[in-house]
């Protein structure tokens, strides 16, 4: 009976993650740490800094699988061609994904580039677009297939039909976005965006094309919200929200965060927030800033009926991000759009 009972509780999660995994693209809990995954027009779209570096990593369903899947990112954007009214943003971003005990691994790079154009009413308007190069492969030796089942066990040993002809595909992606940015004072933030993923639809399977059969990747729009407050030289609360729609699965977060400055001086600011994954997971957050550097950490608690399996344990998650100036001492202070404990750069 424990035997059956294990199967069972296998087989509902594999449909679970199947499930999620098909209708969703890579993501991160801590979407407003990963700028260029959520919306290219973020390419330089740096409020405090001319330049941004960063890193994400995500471990999910550990609790239920003997290989998890983990999500890494690395990115880095920069303003470029500066005038009076506007700039130029260029950026690159790699995605990593090993998922499952076929090692189905994703891999893919892009570069990105945004325009950001100063409106009149203290605000800010950016347009910005992406094209990447997308690898994926799985190592079918690791995969059993029903075929192989002999009533008791899987046996790899035996013939089967289930292997897909192809074990290496790649493709061409493109993605699309803008942002408007309102900012009426130096304690007032609001931004909101949309994008659009997978315009050109790629074709995305390891079995060859037939008819009738539609393998192309579904178009991804994805909108989020930010604001930042800045109540007194204490603190600073960054409400955020994000709403992901892929064909007819969606995803939605909303939450926040809030900034205590420890020294002062904005020097060293501790960071903690909470979220909410829409029939899904709470997801709370904690942090720390350093300088240019902050780093933070979530951890996605499920609430879903999948918490019977996994012990509400659903994933971990952690972003380092460094961002600065190329002319920090020349003598000028920095017009900073976002609120801020620093009084000048």
């Amino acid at each position: 009976m424990k035997f059956i009972k294990h199967i069972v509780s296998v087989a509902v999660c594999s449909l679970y993650l199947a499930s999620f995994a098909f209708s969703q693209d890579l993501h991160f809990s801590q979407f407003m740490n990963s700028p260029l995954s959520t919306n290219p027009a973020n390419t330089g779209f740096i409020p405090g800094g001319d330049y941004r570096i960063g890193m994400n990593y995500r471990n999910q369903w550990s609790a239920i699988m003997t290989v998890p899947y983990q999500t890494m990112s690395v990115f880095g954007d920069m303003q470029v061609m500066q005038h009076e009214n506007g700039w130029l943003g260029a950026g690159a971003l790699i995605l990593h994904d090993v998922a499952g005990s076929g090692n189905l691994t994703s891999t893919k790079i892009y570069g990105s580039i945004a325009y950001h154009q100063t409106l009149n009413l203290a605000s800010l308007l950016s347009l910005g677009f992406n094209i990447g190069y997308a690898n994926k492969q799985i190592n079918v030796a690791n995969l059993k297939f029903p075929d192989q089942f002999d009533g008791h066990f899987f046996d790899s040993h035996y013939p089967t039909t289930g292997i897909p002809p192809n074990n290496n595909i790649s493709y061409l992606d493109l993605q699309a976005g803008m942002n408007y940015a309102f900012f009426p004072n130096e304690n007032t933030y609001m931004n909101v965006g949309f994008s659009t993923h997978h315009i050109n639809r790629p074709r995305e399977s390891f079995f060859n094309e037939q008819a009738g059969i539609d393998n192309r990747i579904p178009v991804r729009h994805i909108a989020f919200i930010n604001g930042s407050f800045k109540l007194n030289d204490q603190w600073i609360v960054n409400p955020n929200s994000y709403f992901s729609l892929q064909a007819k699965s969606y995803e939605w977060l909303i939450g926040g965060n809030a900034h205590y400055n420890l020294s002062g001086d904005g020097e060293k600011v501790l960071i903690a927030g909470i979220y909410y994954r829409s029939s899904d997971a709470v997801i709370p957050m904690i942090g720390i800033g350093l300088k240019d550097y902050t780093f933070s950490f979530t951890y996605d608690a499920t609430i879903s009926t999948l918490k019977n399996y996994n012990n509400t344990r659903g994933a971990f998650e952690f972003s380092l991000t460094k961002q600065g100036l190329f002319q920090k001492f020349n003598g000028n202070k920095r017009d900073v759009i976002c609120p801020s404990f620093r009084s000048g750069y």
